[in-house]
């Protein structure tokens, strides 16, 4: 079939810890599976994603004098980025249930680029991670701003989306770069509570 892959890891079973620089999330046939992390230590884990919505001069007007039709732009999106946060794993098939100690949406006005600036943090203590409920944070967030101000024009443009720091876990902590490359590095740093 068309999501047919041969697996070259002759005897691997379908629950085999993934190899170093493998996908985490399919099974020795190739398979779509979700990773077991009931062995997994628990661990404070937190997550930070950005993202951020061109409106063009007049929907960045009315945004910022918060004199948009549908309400008030800034909380609403605040408010959707949270509530996507604890909906992650209903949206993305193969992300764990997670029990979040903290959702923060943080929109700024960025009146030189009439633009919108999305932060958002994502934190628990857990066996797994939270970059996905941050990067949805931040995905949501922009498109209810996009929602809310496209009766003014279609012009408007969601980009950016991205992980900017993760730490916690077995992994080393990453940090995105600041020089532009759209690349990040991971740190020697990890965490041992």
């Amino acid at each position: 079939g068309p999501f047919s892959v041969v697996n070259a890891a002759a005897g691997a079973t379908p629950f085999a810890a993934a190899a170093p620089g493998t996908l985490t999330h399919v099974d020795a046939s190739g398979r779509a599976a979700m990773v077991d992390v009931g062995d997994k230590r628990s661990t404070a884990r937190v997550a930070t994603a950005t993202a951020r919505v061109l409106l063009g001069e007049a929907a960045f007007n009315l945004v910022a004098t918060n004199k948009m039709a549908k309400g008030d732009v800034l909380t609403v999106a605040q408010i959707a980025g949270i509530n996507a946060a604890k909906q992650t794993h209903s949206l993305i098939p193969l992300c764990h249930q997670l029990l979040l100690s903290k959702v923060s949406v943080v929109l700024t006005l960025d009146a030189a680029a009439h633009a919108v600036d999305i932060v958002t943090t994502a934190k628990t203590h857990g066996t797994t991670g939270v970059e996905m409920e941050a990067l949805t944070a931040a995905a949501v967030a922009g498109l209810t701003v996009y929602d809310m101000c496209k009766a003014v024009s279609k012009d408007i443009v969601v980009s950016d989306i991205r992980l900017e720091a993760k730490s916690g876990g077995k992994s080393a902590d990453y940090t995105r770069r600041g020089d532009g490359d759209g690349r990040g590095e991971w740190t020697t740093t990890t965490t041992t509570s």
